[in-house]
């Protein structure tokens, strides 16, 4: 059985090397959660100065969306919101949309990769720059979406005392996202909005601990 394709220059490959490549292609996208969970720990050893490491954000975000009673593609987006951290420093937020896109409504992508903008809110004008960057977005369809998520998960997940839930508890979450069938219509529901906070659910999940 062959272990490598036949050619040395894509032009060459025929149908029997292209055929063998896309069966490992489909099993090495099959574990893209695991490959995400695994580069999520490596956010403990990113940035230092505040009160928690990056990680602990990560999993502080989720932990309140879960509580929130948010659906499973607002708690896979508000854990893995900064992933790009490690590798696009300076644009995490498309970075880390770009990974979540095919496999997230598209509510939640956009919301992932404008988060940036809508968190200037909070410091921008410390530094000499534009708190309001966000209102170049204003009238869009996810706008008010972008701001709760900042509000409630992102700007506020920043505290040594809160209970957070551990990566583990997550996993599921992100292995269900990442299963789907990339850039499937019917997990894209474009221009569909789906509330983050479910007071409902929320009851059940206040108060659970790890």
């Amino acid at each position: 059985m062959a272990t490598t394709v036949k050619f040395t220059a894509m032009k060459d490959g025929d149908r029997q090397d292209y055929e063998f490549l896309t069966a490992h292609e489909t099993d090495y996208a099959a574990k893209t959660g695991e490959r995400l969970l695994d580069a999520l720990v490596q956010l403990d050893e990113g940035l230092s100065g505040y009160k928690i490491t990056r990680l602990g954000h990560s999993l502080q975000a989720a932990t309140r969306a879960w509580r929130d009673g948010a659906d499973t593609d607002w708690i896979a987006c508000a854990l893995l919101h900064d992933i790009g951290d490690i590798y696009a420093p300076y644009n995490h937020d498309e970075y880390a949309a770009s990974i979540l896109k095919p496999f997230v409504r598209e509510q939640c992508t956009w919301v992932v990769e404008k988060h940036g903008d809508f968190q200037r809110l909070y410091y921008a004008h410390h530094l000499g720059g534009n708190r309001h960057a966000r209102d170049r977005f204003a009238g869009h369809a996810y706008f008010d979406d972008c701001d709760q998520f900042c509000e409630r998960w992102d700007q506020s997940s920043f505290d040594p005392d809160y209970e957070t839930l551990p990566i583990e508890f997550f996993r599921t979450f992100v292995l269900e996202v990442f299963a789907r069938k990339a850039y499937d219509a019917s997990v894209i529901r474009a221009g569909e909005r789906v509330l983050l906070i479910d007071p409902e659910t929320a009851r059940t999940r206040t108060g659970a601990c790890a």
